[in-house]
């Protein structure tokens, strides 16, 4: 069964999607800058429409648009949003950090991921700057991540199938793939196919 995570904007959409019966949703806000923290009252109200449904909320936890390398301070918003999240409702949570080399923030996610409470937390399309991604994928089964979003390419470019599937058979049931960016209700059967993953993201998928 591919699971079908829907990336909305704000609460708008939500109310449909779960009528449409998409397995997830990522709720967002900002998505013109590839999507920042909704607030509490939304992700609350999501909450509350979501509960008696087949449909998981997953939050994105993101201070700002731009990089993944994050300060003491923007560290510190995340961690207050993701305790936030968690009480208002979320029932996983979307983060990422990366270093200044691109690679994965360990220390950075050790905290963020106290603060998820034991949530499942899937590492977002951050992972897409990482040179060296079996090394990371690695680290990030270590810390307890449950997935991993990505593109394997540049968004403007087409979706790297070969890239995604060469991880998904490294990964080996360690931890899940979903891919995105560009990926719709009329491509997604076929692209969960070629990549070999189960778990596919979009704002086009229903």
């Amino acid at each position: 069964m591919i699971i079908r995570e829907l990336c909305v904007e704000n609460f708008t959409a939500i109310p449909s999607a779960v009528q449409a019966g998409v397995e997830r949703i990522e709720l967002c806000d900002n998505l013109a800058v590839g999507g920042t923290t909704p607030s509490y009252g939304v992700i609350q109200e999501s909450a509350e429409v979501i509960k008696d449904s087949k449909t998981t909320l997953a939050v994105i936890i993101r201070p700002r648009g731009g990089d993944f390398v994050y300060n003491s301070y923007e560290l510190k918003i995340m961690e207050t949003d993701i305790l936030k999240a968690v009480e208002a409702g979320a029932q996983a949570l979307v983060f990422g950090a990366l270093t200044h080399e691109n690679e994965i923030d360990s220390e950075a996610l050790e905290t963020l991921l106290l603060a998820s409470q034991g949530l499942p937390v899937t590492f977002h399309m951050a992972f897409d700057q990482i040179k060296n991604q079996k090394t990371a994928l690695d680290e990030l089964v270590e810390l307890g991540v449950e997935k991993i979003l990505m593109h394997g390419n540049s968004l403007d470019q087409p979706l790297n199938v070969e890239k995604i599937a060469d991880l998904v058979r490294y990964a080996d049931g360690r931890i899940d793939i979903l891919i995105g960016g560009g990926v719709t209700a009329e491509n997604y059967q076929k692209l969960a196919e070629q990549t070999g993953t189960t778990y596919i993201h979009g704002t086009k998928i229903i």
